[in-house]
C-alpha cells in the first residue's frame, strides 16, 4: 500500500491549495514540498475558485479565523467539490469558541469533505455538537490513549455522519472510513511541543490524497503514519546533537523529504481493525 501511495505523490507532485492559518503557514508549505507536493497559499475570495481549479486538492484549516476567510473557504470548497478534488478539513479549536464551532459545522454543511483531521476534543465537538477543547489543544479528558475504544466509536460515528475519512490524532492515531479502522502508534511526545505539527500533518494528508484520489483512506493512513514516523526519527537525531525544539521541527521536515517505502515498512506500527 505505502509504496504506491508515495510513488504517486513523487510522480505527480500534486498542487495543493491551502487556506490555512498564519501561525503555521510557512511550516505547512515546507512540509508539502518535503513530502513531494507543491503548495499554494491563497485566501483572497476573488481568486480562491480559480486557484482551486488549478489544484489537485484543497486543505482548509480554521486556526486563525476571520469573516473574510470563512467565505473564501466556502467558495473554494464548493469549487473543489464540483471538480471532485479531495477536501481536507482541519477544525482547529472547534469547541473552544462559538465562532470556531459554528464555522466548523457551517463548513461541513456546505462542503463535502474527503478527510476530517483533528484531535480528540475537536472530533468530539463535531460528533456530539459540543466539546471541551483547551484552546487549540486536546482536553486531557478526551486523550485518545486514555479512551481508545471511545475514540474509535466517535471517529466511526462522525465518518458515517459526514461520509468522510476521519482522523483523530494524539499519542495514538485513529483513521477510519466508518467501516475499516487503522490504529497508528507512531510519533513522539515532543511533537506536541512544536506549534504546527497537526497543521503540517493535515497538509501532508492533502498532498497524499491529491495524488491518490481513488484511495483516500489508504493515502490518509500513509500520511499519518509517515508524519508520526518522521517525529520518531527526528527525535533520535535530536538526541545525537543535543539541541531543542526548533531543531526538532527542522529534523521532522528533513526526514519527511527522505521518506520512502523501506523507511515506512521498517518503522510503521499500524494495526487494522
Amino acid at each position: 500500500m505505502y509504496e504506491k501511495i508515495i510513488q504517486n505523490v513523487q510522480k505527480k507532485t500534486p498542487l495543493v491549495h491551502c487556506i490555512t492559518n498564519y501561525v503555521t503557514v510557512n511550516d505547512c508549505a515546507n512540509i508539502a514540498l518535503a513530502c513531494g507536493g507543491s503548495p499554494i497559499m491563497a485566501d483572497e475570495i476573488k481568486e480562491v475558485e480559480e486557484i482551486t481549479s488549478l489544484s489537485d486538492g484543497l486543505v482548509i484549516n480554521i486556526g486563525t479565523l476571520n469573516e473574510k476567510t470563512i467565505q473564501s473557504m466556502i467558495k473554494a470548497g464548493k469549487r473543489a467539490n464540483e471538480l471532485f478534488h479531495p477536501v481536507i478539513l482541519d477544525p482547529v479549536g472547534a469547541g473552544a469558541s462559538k465562532l470556531r464551532t459554528e464555522t466548523a459545522f457551517y463548513l461541513l454543511k456546505e462542503i463535502k469533505c474527503s478527510v476530517i483531521r483533528g484531535n480528540a476534543s475537536e472530533i468530539k465537538t463535531l460528533c456530539e455538537g459540543k466539546g471541551t477543547t483547551k484552546g487549540v489543544d486536546v482536553d486531557e479528558r478526551d486523550a485518545v490513549e486514555n479512551y481508545l475504544t471511545h475514540s474509535i466509536s466517535l471517529a466511526k460515528k462522525l465518518s458515517k455522519q459526514t461520509d468522510s475519512v476521519v482522523v483523530i490524532t494524539g499519542a495514538i492515531d485513529v483513521v477510519t472510513n466508518g467501516e475499516i479502522t487503522y490504529i497508528i502508534r507512531n510519533g513522539h511526545p515532543l511533537m506536541a511541543k512544536i506549534t504546527g505539527t497537526g497543521c503540517m500533518l493535515t497538509t501532508v494528508i492533502g498532498c497524499y490524497c491529491g495524488a491518490n484520489k481513488q484511495n483516500i483512506l489508504e493515502a490518509t493512513v500513509t500520511a499519518v503514519g509517515a508524519m508520526g514516523l518522521c517525529g520518531e526519527l527526528a527525535y533520535k537525531e535530536l538526541q545525537k546533537v543535543g539541541r531543542g525544539t526548533s531543531t526538532y521541527r527542522t529534523f521532522i521536515i528533513d526526514f519527511m523529504s527522505n521518506i520512502n517505502k523501506v523507511v515506512l515498512e521498517e518503522g510503521l506500527e499500524i494495526e487494522r481493525r
